[in-house]
């Protein structure tokens, strides 16, 4: 009787405690609970209450039948069927044996320990199965675990799939704008871009269109903003002249008025900055069309010294130098285009005066700004040097002075296209223009040319 109520108890207990990992309903919980209190209720009955037996022990046989059922057939049993299983040879020997103990209890004598022996085979195949069950189950549970793993791993993977996917589409999406930019930006400057042509391409007309555009931004962004506080100012004019005569404010009007026209000078300083940057884009770009001529190459460099010099010094007058020449007589005449490499001698000459000037601002007396300009024949080419004793050029930025748009200079002082359309210039000639500099000591650039 007590062994049908212990497996129950455990039984019960067993469904509880599967059920709940897979999220028992309080009804279930509350009936599986009630069963328990059963189990008990009927060991107590029994111990208490003689002559109990017969009426708890089939009882007890039928909740076992009811549990039995239950779990074969209810879904939400299926998991404790291997613990039925394992019970079940047990439960069955020992409804026979007490069902034959009830009908001929003479036969179950008789027999007694035979099913006795069948009952400890019962016992004996539970605690086997079990074991097997257990081990079957923790190794199942195991390669679930695994599987659980493999899954987590193919949905990261998957995640960080979409994730690439998305940033790929994000990119490719990004370098689609951004070509659509580029071709409307080149459609949009076709134009301009067949006028910085030279006879040959450029390395990079990527980076000459973008300094253009940064070139001319620079001052156009001026007289836009110039002329929106011109236009603030003029109304704000107009508003104080509106009123009655007794309460203008002169001050106020007269400095308005000031502030405009000075504002107007700053306006036309960066057009004029605009309109230089334009020309030199122009110039630049033109491809020469001049005509070869026998030149003189000391009578060129010579005039384009001079012209230099004094220009520089209408400008300021403050400006000195020493320069010197050391032309070599024996030179004879070759065919250049005298425009070109006077253009090209004339930049060389107006640089190498600005950086000794540059130079003089900052040194202490003592030093003497000079520069030289010699010519001199080197086998089967003619050379030109352009030689000052300014700050020269940092190693850090040697490499870039040729490219178009790159300067030195200060804002508003250079476009930055002098060395870049001279060097195309002595190229155009069969030439080469190089540099050679010491920072802070020496600068000398030499021109090329072939006999």
């Amino acid at each position: 009787m007590y062994l049908q109520v212990v497996l129950s108890i455990i039984i019960l207990n067993y469904l509880r405690t599967a059920l709940r990992k897979d999220g028992l309903s309080a009804q279930w919980n509350k009936l599986l609970i009630s069963g328990i209190v059963v189990s008990l209720s009927l060991v107590v009955i029994g111990v208490t209450v003689s002559g109990s037996d017969q009426i708890i022990l089939w009882l007890s046989h039928l909740l076992l039948l009811t549990l039995i059922y239950l779990v074969f057939t209810r879904k939400e049993f299926h998991s404790a069927k291997s613990l039925m299983v394992a019970m079940l040879p047990l439960i069955i020997l020992k409804f026979m044996s007490d069902l034959t103990e009830t009908i001929n209890n003479t036969f179950y004598k008789e027999w007694e320990n035979y099913f006795e022996t069948a009952a400890l085979f019962g016992l004996m195949w539970m605690g086997a199965f079990r074991f097997i069950t257990k081990r079957q189950r923790k190794a199942l549970e195991q390669e679930k675990l695994k599987a659980l793993e493999k899954e987590k791993e193919y949905k990261i993977t998957e995640k960080l799939k979409a994730e690439l996917e998305v940033q790929v589409a994000e990119r490719t999406a990004a370098l689609t704008a951004q070509k659509e930019e580029l071709q409307k930006a080149i459609v949009e400057l076709k134009t301009t871009q067949s006028q910085l042509i030279q006879s040959e391409k450029m390395a990079s007309l990527g980076e000459l269109t973008a300094g253009i555009a940064h070139e001319i931004q620079n001052p156009l962004n001026f007289v836009n903003n110039f002329s929106e506080v011109n236009k603030e100012m003029l109304e704000e004019l107009k508003a104080e002249r509106s009123k009655p005569k007794a309460e203008r404010d002169d001050d106020l009007e007269n400095e308005l008025i000031n502030d405009v026209i000075a504002n107007q000078e700053k306006i036309n300083h960066h057009g004029k900055r605009a309109d230089a940057i334009v020309k030199g884009m122009l110039q630049h770009s033109r491809s020469s069309s001049g005509v070869k001529e026998s030149t003189d190459i000391n009578a060129l460099c010579d005039e384009y010294l001079r012209l230099s010099y004094h220009g520089l010094r209408a400008k300021d007058k403050s400006f000195k130098a020493k320069f010197e020449t050391d032309f070599d007589s024996s030179l004879q005449k070759i065919n250049v285009v005298p425009q070109d490499i006077g253009r090209v001698v004339l930049n060389l000459i107006n640089n190498a005066f600005y950086a000794v000037s540059e130079k003089t601002k900052l040194q202490a007396a003592g030093y003497e700004p000079q520069v030289v300009v010699t010519t001199k024949k080197d086998g089967d080419k003619i050379l030109i040097l352009v030689k000052d004793n300014g700050n020269g050029i940092p190693d850090s930025i040697k490499e870039k002075i040729f490219q178009p748009f790159f300067t030195t200079k200060p804002t508003g002082q250079g476009t930055g296209l002098g060395l870049s359309l001279s060097y195309d210039i002595v190229r155009a000639h069969g030439g080469e223009l190089k540099v050679e500099t010491s920072e802070s000591e020496v600068t000398t650039f030499i021109i090329q040319l072939p006999v």
